[in-house]
């Protein structure tokens, strides 16, 4: 199991993300106060619909809870799948510790 918190500071909230792999899916769950993201915060995700940005099942479920454009939310789900697969290695992301966007000159 991956546990992922998102702290979305530009909206104030904090979101919780767990998830494990079952068999092709990849069973998620989030905890999270916003009423958009609580829309899509149990899913399913096929293993197979999370390797391309265009035809992925999470984006498509952001879209439809339209979530802002600039929700971190659903990359987080993207890298907890990718975790759960192998796809990304427990050890950089460990390393790294976390992602951040920084405001430069605003």
């Amino acid at each position: 199991m991956t546990e992922i918190t998102v702290n979305s500071t530009i909206c104030d909230f904090v979101h919780t993300i767990r998830g494990s792999k079952k068999g092709s899916k990849i069973v998620v769950d989030i905890e999270t106060p916003c009423e958009k993201i609580k829309k899509f915060s149990l899913m399913e995700i096929p293993v197979n619909e999370i390797l391309d940005i265009k035809n992925n099942y999470v984006i498509d479920k952001a879209q439809e809870a339209r979530c802002c454009s600039n929700c971190l939310v659903p990359c987080a789900v993207l890298n907890l799948c990718k975790l759960e697969c192998g796809f990304l290695a427990r050890s950089l992301a460990k390393k790294a510790g976390s992602l951040s966007i920084e405001f430069n000159d605003v």
